[in-house]
């Protein structure tokens, strides 16, 4: 699951609705919504974040913070160190083998290590 498709799976549940019938609302498949909240599918266009944010009523800061998790949801990352140092390439090839057995308190440490956006 990605960020973004964990905050959609939230509200979708606070409002006690189902995900055929948020998919119904917003003209998408329920097949394709439930790709994006399980991480099966890329980033979500900035116009579907913007009709999920109409449709949940989010306006101002928290439509601004749906579309960072939009932007840092892609389960696909590719990571291109040419010109950087071999470190930098042995950190994002370590990084990337291993990151799938990495628990919550190391995924965690790891976020501090690099900070905010």
């Amino acid at each position: 699951m990605t960020p973004f498709g964990l905050r959609m799976r939230q509200l979708r549940e606070q409002h006690g609705l189902a995900l055929k019938d948020m998919a119904a609302a917003l003209h998408i498949s329920s097949a394709y919504l439930s790709a994006l909240e399980h991480g099966r599918k890329g980033t979500p266009s900035p116009m579907l974040v913007r009709q999920i944010c109409g449709y949940f009523g989010i306006i101002w800061d928290e439509a601004e913070e749906m579309e960072r998790l939009a932007q840092m949801s892609d389960p696909r990352v590719v990571v291109d160190t040419s010109g950087l140092s071999p470190k930098a390439t042995l950190v994002a090839n370590r990084l990337a083998q291993r990151v799938s057995k990495l628990d919550e308190a190391a995924l965690d440490r790891l976020l501090d290590v690099i900070g905010p956006l």
